[in-house]
């Protein structure tokens, strides 16, 4: 799924989850609250850089990304062209997304919840991207 799809999903997720978790917290705490969601919900993409890595020893994948950011998030689909990392990524979501949780809960209940919604819907979107493609 390409950056910008993630960022629809969690800007309405994350707008969703804001009215249903954080009433009575004030318009900044809950816009705080939905851009924190907004950006995870894209930036945890940053781990296909570390399965890219393991999968092929070299850091090129993400050197290339950065010498050339409008390249990356604008022709995503050839960012990876040879290496096969479905299942990893979204292992790799779920693994992130439970450390997550797991590291927020002692800081803020409401963090940690919120966090757990907007990781469950990337990894949901990408499950249901990759059965409309097979």
């Amino acid at each position: 799924m390409r950056s910008h799809e993630h960022a629809a999903i969690g800007a309405l997720c994350g707008a969703l989850a804001v009215t249903l978790l954080a009433r009575g917290r004030s318009f900044l705490e809950k816009l705080a609250l939905w851009t924190y969601g907004l950006l995870l919900s894209v930036f945890i993409d940053l781990d296909h850089f570390v399965i890219a890595r393991a999968k092929t020893g070299s850091w090129s994948y993400l050197t290339r990304a950065v010498r050339h950011p409008v390249w990356a998030f604008t022709e995503q689909e050839s960012v990876f062209p040879d290496v096969e990392m479905k299942l990893d990524r979204l292992a790799s979501h779920v693994l992130i997304g439970g450390g997550l949780v797991l590291a927020l809960r002692p800081l803020s209940r409401l963090l940690a919840v919120f966090s757990a919604v907007v990781v469950y819907a990337h990894v949901l979107a990408d499950l249901l991207r990759e059965i409309e493609v097979a």
